[in-house]
């Protein structure tokens, strides 16, 4: 006999079971009806499922059983909203139709095995439940009821979810101890970056309701770094930090994930388990997760202490940068993402824009050199004038703010405002006597499970060299968004003792001038790349090999071939060079028949 029993929740309570657990917006101190109390896991249970108002729903018939096929996708319209119907191994199943990232239409993604991935950044959901389960993006897919009736299907949905299109995956709250200290957690995250919210974010998701501490030198909570220089930099001179905040401030109320801003941690005891601050506070934890990122590269030539000269980290830069360049002269040094990223959103609004790089062409160690001079050409389209294989030699200035650009080549560039896209190097110096192991790079080496050599600790994000399932368990450095998150994701699984190994294809993207080239796998050390379709064009296929196997690919115009690609190397196959030369590669494209990617081998 089953028995099902349905609790519904008036609205006034439901509010308080959505509060943290002291029903105030502070997560320092945690109190109910005035009395301290340690809630277990199973005295405060993670609902399963969100309570929907029955007037709320919405149901419709979207189509005949047989309008898919088996591995088909459809968009379909509810009357308020739209739903994305899979139909998989006889299966009907529907979510959400845009990927909550960025809004890409999953319809043009890739459906694989039980997941569909987005088009335009990579992430993956499972069609089953609408859990994330590769990045980048916080929040899974809303998934709906699918029933069959007289040969018609037929989705029944929740009209918000329909409009959010998003769902954030239910997590716990933290258990608060009697004698509270604030000088100690049980889990501290140094960083409020991608891997540190992540980390803290998959903690709560799995049960974890003990206190959890996130510090960063940033005055801000965690935001969308890439938005820095992708979007337009906050869209306006006037835009404000929460515009690309990753999570409102309500969020970490609510689950009770504590970010202490502006603190620096100077030095770490792995003896003790002390985190020791740069204005002398001490905090104890038993478990650590580092993930500082990157430092950005300064110049070292005269003047670059210079007023008008930045590098962009924060939104305030980016919103100075766009003020101060506005009708001016503008120089970037360094071919870099950042530094073509600003160099194309700049183009249209500086008087002038002038790039410095040292090496040939943009990107040539990245994209490699044909497809370098692709963009090169691109920007020199769009106003930008290059420098090519030279350095700064000095800035020079003029009461006091910057005037020119001396190049080592004997050029002198006029300068209103000069940014610095040099590279950058891992946040580690504080680590260095700590006795967690670090290479002569300066990155935190960790396993597969972003465990360091000391028990307990952890690392994830641009600071650390890891072991790449897809180049062989080689040790590399992958400082990408995508890659960010899914370290944060394996650090958490692990310090809760899942045993859980990191298993994903690396996926970046960058945008200039309202096109986008996407990118994935790991293409370092590729001794040849195919190229399918029109560099001229922009409308190109790029397959980086090594020793005849694909190990990259980059494409521009060509979706979702990179998502494509990345779901047979994220199975483990090989795609060999034969396997994308041009009769069959292009030919398939045209029809849409993809099936040579399969992929040979393993």
């Amino acid at each position: 006999v089953e028995v099902k029993i349905e609790v519904v929740i008036p609205e006034k309570e439901r509010s308080k079971e959505e509060m943290s657990p002291n029903g105030k917006a502070s997560p320092m101190i945690y109190k109910v009806n005035g009395t301290a109390r340690h809630y277990h896991l199973e005295e405060h249970p993670i609902a399963s499922n969100h309570y929907h108002n029955p007037k709320d729903m919405v149901e419709a018939s979207v189509c005949h059983v047989k309008d898919l096929e088996n591995g088909q996708m459809r968009e379909v319209d509810l009357g308020c909203g739209k739903a994305l119907l899979i139909k998989e191994s006889g299966e009907f199943h529907a979510v959400g139709h845009k990927c909550p990232h960025y809004g890409a239409p999953l319809v043009k993604g890739v459906l694989s095995k039980g997941r569909v991935r987005c088009p335009w950044h990579g992430a993956c959901f499972n069609i089953g439940t609408g859990d994330i389960e590769d990045f980048p993006g916080l929040d899974s897919l809303p998934r709906f009821q699918v029933k069959i009736e007289k040969e018609k299907v037929y989705i029944r949905a929740s009209k918000q979810a329909l409009q959010t299109q998003r769902r954030t995956k239910m997590m716990a709250k933290c258990i608060s101890l009697s004698n509270y200290n604030l000088s100690s957690t049980n889990v501290l995250i140094i960083g409020a970056g991608a891997a540190g919210l992540i980390c803290a974010e998959t903690l709560r998701q799995e049960g974890f309701s003990d206190r959890i501490v996130m510090c960063t030198m940033d005055r801000h909570l965690p935001y969308d770094r890439p938005k820095l220089r992708k979007w337009l930099f906050l869209q306006s001179m006037d835009s404000h930090p929460e515009q690309i905040a990753l999570r409102p401030k309500e969020f970490f109320c609510t689950y009770d994930i504590e970010v202490l801003t502006e603190m620096q941690v100077a030095a770490v005891d792995i003896k003790s388990k002390i985190a020791v601050f740069k204005d002398g506070f001490n905090m104890e934890y038993n478990k650590l997760l580092i993930a500082t990122g990157n430092t950005p590269k300064a110049l070292s030539c005269k003047g670059k202490e210079m007023e008008n000269v930045f590098n962009i980290r924060t939104p305030e830069d980016a919103n100075r940068v766009v003020k101060l360049a506005t009708s001016k002269n503008v120089v970037i040094v360094g071919a870099s993402f950042l530094g073509m990223e600003v160099a194309a959103y700049l183009a249209e609004r500086a008087h002038s824009v002038s790039l410095v790089e040292l090496e040939e062409v943009p990107f040539k160690k990245f994209f490699g050199e044909r497809v370098g001079r692709a963009v090169m050409k691109m920007f020199e389209s769009n106003r930008v004038k290059f420098y090519m294989q030279t350095e700064v030699s000095e800035l020079r200035e003029q009461e006091g703010k910057l005037k020119e650009v001396v190049l080592k080549s004997g050029k002198v560039l006029r300068a209103d405002v000069c940014v610095v896209g040099v590279g950058a190097v891992p946040a580690t110096g504080f680590l260095k006597q700590s006795g967690i192991n670090i290479d002569s790079k300066g990155f935190i080496v960790v396993n597969k499970m972003m465990q360091t050599n000391i028990p307990g600790v952890f690392a994830a994000g641009d600071a650390v060299t890891f072991p790449l399932a897809l180049r062989n368990n080689k040790k590399v450095n992958v400082p990408h968004w995508q890659m960010a998150h899914m370290h944060g994701r394996i650090a958490a699984l692990n310090m809760l003792a899942r045993g859980t190994e990191i298993s994903t294809v690396p996926y970046l993207w960058t945008a200039m001038f309202g096109k986008s080239i996407r990118y994935a796998g790991h293409g370092e050390g590729f001794d040849d790349v195919v190229i399918q379709g029109d560099l001229d064009e922009l409308k190109f296929v790029a397959f980086y090999t090594k020793s005849d196997e694909v190990v990259a690919v980059a494409s521009l115009n060509y979706d979702p071939i990179v998502s494509k690609v990345a779901e047979v190397l994220a199975a483990g196959r090989t795609i060999r060079k034969r396997d994308v030369e041009p009769h069959l590669f292009l030919s398939s494209f045209r029809t849409g028949d993809m099936s040579w990617l399969t992929g040979k081998g393993s």
